[in-house]
């Protein structure tokens, strides 16, 4: 049989409000009260019923985080600064898949997530239209992630292509021509970041070729490198590889070095995100770097600023991003012909 408050207060001889007090920190009382309920509390293994509590005070101090690929590092990473700003704001974290190519459990979450007794839900969909995104009575308050663009939902997000026409900016002034793109895929990350490549050759005066831009439906590494190998059976090495994602650059990186091509003496190779692993990567990630602490703080305070007042003017943050070189990538040699 579940332990009550009652039964709490029953044991350390005060009154039931008493014991909630202590336990939710509110009110006065004394250290010997303090302790007297504590004691009881730890000799009848006493857990509050958060769930009841929410259904109270219309509050459960719990949000969702829903992300399309919690196996990559990059979702990782971001988890990590979520859970530390939430608790920074004394909140709980609920975390959710959504997989880069399921379109009905993007539906799912957002049409079932009150049932969770959620106080918020923060999301980056990848399938999902903007039309569908549109708040509802039974959604709750919420906060986007990533490119997916709506007026009427506060939305955190990176350039995608200013970063990546930087990026690719970059690799050219190294004096790289052909340049391949890695990760091509029908999302608006992949537009966007296919946009800013294009931009970036256009610039240039190199016209844009669908021959260098290799598709990659999954953006795993395992995929990446199969999709770099399948490229260079039938293709030319290209002067430099553009990622769309570090962990696909992870992937290039393995199917080089199988295939004895040196980088970056053979061939450039730059990512997207500056996860931790192509830092240690060999050589080091040339990369777009994004503050992952920065935009987590930004999103939870936009979303408790939802909470409290559901009727605000939505929002959209621009997360500022940096190009940062490492030894991936090198000034280009011609090679002969």
């Amino acid at each position: 049989m579940r332990v009550t408050l009652k039964d709490v207060a029953l044991h350390a001889g005060v009154s039931a409000k008493t014991v909630s007090n202590v336990v939710n920190g509110t009110g006065r009382f004394s250290p010997e009260v303090r302790a007297r309920v504590e004691s009881a509390v730890a000799a009848l293994n006493y857990v509050p019923n958060f769930s009841a509590r929410g259904l109270r005070n219309g509050r459960s101090g719990l949000i969702c985080l829903a992300l399309p690929n919690l196996s990559s590092p990059y979702s990782a990473e971001l988890i990590r600064e979520f859970a530390l700003a939430a608790a920074g704001r004394d909140l709980g974290v609920q975390i959710e898949e959504t997989g880069f190519d399921n379109y009905e459990r993007e539906r799912h979450l957002l049409s079932q997530a009150r049932r969770h007794l959620i106080d918020g839900l923060i999301m980056s969909p990848v399938l999902l239209t903007s039309a569908a995104l549109q708040p509802t009575p039974v959604t709750p308050p919420m906060v986007f992630l990533g490119e997916v663009r709506q007026d009427t939902t506060d939305h955190v997000w990176v350039d995608n292509v200013a970063a990546s026409r930087d990026l690719v900016e970059h690799l050219i002034g190294l004096g790289h021509r052909r340049i391949a793109m890695l990760g091509l895929f029908v999302s608006e990350s992949a537009r966007l970041r296919r946009e800013g490549y294009r931009q970036a050759l256009t610039a240039a005066g190199l016209a844009p070729s669908a021959d260098l831009e290799i598709p990659n439906p999954t953006w795993t590494t395992a995929a990446a490198a199969a999709a770099l190998d399948e490229y260079l059976d039938r293709c030319p090495l290209p002067d430099a590889i553009f990622c769309l994602t570090d962990s696909q650059a992870l992937g290039a990186l393995n199917t080089l070095w199988r295939r004895g091509i040196r980088v970056p003496d053979d061939v450039s190779v730059a990512g997207y995100d500056d996860i931790t692993d192509g830092r240690y990567a060999v050589p080091p990630l040339t990369t777009v770097g994004i503050d992952k602490a920065r935009l987590a703080e930004v999103a939870i305070d936009l979303l408790i600023e939802r909470i409290a007042e559901p009727g605000r003017r939505p929002r959209r943050v621009t997360i500022p991003y940096r190009i940062l070189p490492r030894e991936s990538s090198k000034p280009a040699v011609r090679r002969p012909g």
